[in-house]
């Protein structure tokens, strides 16, 4: 190795004590100055794959791949819970859904559970993500999807509505707020929209059996949408377009060798589900996979919208932008669609953050596992300047990770969902429980299968990887179920 004369010694280490001082003068000016706008943008349904900037070559996505290029990307994001009002309960919370109860007294893991949940305590009234912010001075505004149960929709919450629109109009309205400027207070705005949800509406279309299933078939326009996201490039031959313009079947697209008997009991629950998964050609997967490209390039055009009205409106320096989703689909993977899950395609998700002046551009962090649901609350709450805004002890900050500093983090994180519970560790191993039909675990290994083909729940290589993750389940994460053995 080169010597370093001393000198030259004396230099690096006097020009990295002025970087990691200035780095620390920065910080303290960041903290102390005025408090920034926040808009949280969300979309439904949409896989931390789902976007250009992440490497897919099968959409163009050039409104999040702005908001990559000029912030930071977390590649190792997880929803708290992978179906959408448990996530959603969630973000307004910071705390699991599944600490809270519906009206029969179960943890809210599922839809229609969430959304029963008909009392929660004072001090989650006092320490919701709108109640911190109001006493920091934060006018509160939220405009298109809620799927949150009656004590924790934003009405109640107190936000200001600016549209029930869950599409360009809201977007459209969004910017309005944006460019109007004159604000006396900062703003906190929540953008909610729906896209690329209504690729659900493909397989119901398909193989509705139930009642219920036809009747959500009479939401006009989501159908439209839908059918506007499958039509097919004019003049191309289908062979053409099957072969150059669709994307082609995953590697994962087969059933998982030794796939729980959970997974089948969520298939079963629906019809609709299992019925896809039997019946559909490698030809209609990709057509899934088509139109789910395509109605992620809707909601990616809605986005640019509002990145529009913040440039315009010279407003990039004064606003912290997050952008995140509920939940992923599975897009053809183990011949699934929908979410609920515990895949990746299902739980891991987009998470991004700008703020021009403040946050490094271009970064993309593929180490710190991030939970959207337990770290955006603390994280907005450090930056709108609340003290101790943290609901779950186990959520934290993402700033520091945001500025660039060298921090402790977690080792493993968390998920929950309605056929299970998971910890996903920093190393790329997963260890799940599985309690939809009787007790089930699982040890999957991303660094050798990251496309989750297999499991190596019983490979010997991996016996101390096992107990060591599911003690981290037992005591850090789920320390209130029974223990199995």
């Amino acid at each position: 190795m080169e010597q370093i004369r001393r000198r030259d010694f004396l230099k690096v280490g006097a020009l990295g004590f002025v970087n990691s001082m200035t780095s620390k003068m920065l910080w303290a000016e960041n903290q102390a100055g005025p408090k920034p706008n926040i808009i949280f943008i969300l979309t439904d349904q949409q896989s931390a794959s789902m976007m250009s900037c992440a490497g897919n070559p099968w959409l163009k996505t050039p409104a999040m791949d702005y908001i990559a290029d000029n912030g930071i990307r977390f590649t190792r994001a997880y929803t708290t819970n992978p179906v959408c009002s448990p996530a959603r309960v969630s973000f307004m919370t910071g705390r699991f859904p599944g600490v809270f109860n519906d009206s029969q007294g179960n943890p809210a893991r599922e839809n229609k559970g969430s959304m029963d949940i008909c009392n929660i305590s004072g001090k989650v009234q006092r320490t919701t993500i709108a109640s911190y912010l109001k006493k920091s001075g934060y006018d509160l505004v939220y405009g298109g999807k809620e799927h949150l149960p009656p004590v924790l929709n934003p009405k109640t919450l107190g936000f200001e509505n600016i549209s029930n629109n869950e599409r360009q109009v809201l977007a459209n309205k969004a910017a309005e707020y944006i460019k109007k400027g004159g604000h006396d207070n900062p703003y906190f705005m929540v953008v909610s929209l729906i896209n690329p949800h209504d690729i659900c509406y493909m397989a119901i279309r398909d193989f509705a059996q139930t009642e219920e299933e036809k009747g959500i078939l009479r939401r006009k326009k989501e159908v439209a949408t839908l059918d506007e996201a499958l039509k097919k490039p004019d003049g191309v031959s289908q062979e053409e377009f099957y072969e150059k313009y669709c994307p082609p079947i995953p590697e994962n697209h087969e059933p998982q060798v030794g796939e729980p008997k959970a997974i089948k009991s969520l298939i079963d629950r629906r019809p609709f589900r299992h019925l896809a998964r039997q019946s559909y050609t490698d030809k209609q997967w990709q057509l899934h996979r088509w139109a789910y490209c395509r109605l992620t390039e809707r909601v990616d055009s809605e986005i640019q919208t509002i990145l529009d009205a913040i440039k315009s409106s010279g407003q990039e320096e004064n606003t912290l932008l997050i952008f995140s989703s509920d939940h992923g689909d599975m897009d053809s993977a183990h011949r699934l669609e929908h979410k609920t899950a515990l895949y990746e395609e299902s739980a891991n998700i987009p998470f991004m953050a700008m703020w021009k002046g403040h946050i490094r551009p271009g970064r993309v962090n593929r180490t710190h596992l991030v939970s959207n649901g337990l770290d955006l609350l603390p994280t907005i709450c450090d930056y709108a300047g609340v003290k101790d805004g943290v609901t779950d002890p186990r959520g934290r900050s993402l700033r520091p990770l945001f500025e660039g500093r060298d921090v402790p983090w977690r080792d493993t994180l968390g998920v929950e969902s309605e056929i299970g519970r998971m910890v996903v560790d920093k190393n790329g191993f997963k260890f799940i429980q599985y309690d939809a039909v009787g007790i089930e675990e699982q040890l999957l290994n991303l660094n050798e299968d990251p496309h989750e083909t297999t499991h190596f729940t019983n490979d010997s290589r991996y016996a101390s990887k096992l107990a060591e993750l599911k003690e981290s389940f037992e005591t850090e994460w789920f320390p209130n179920l029974p223990k199995v053995r």
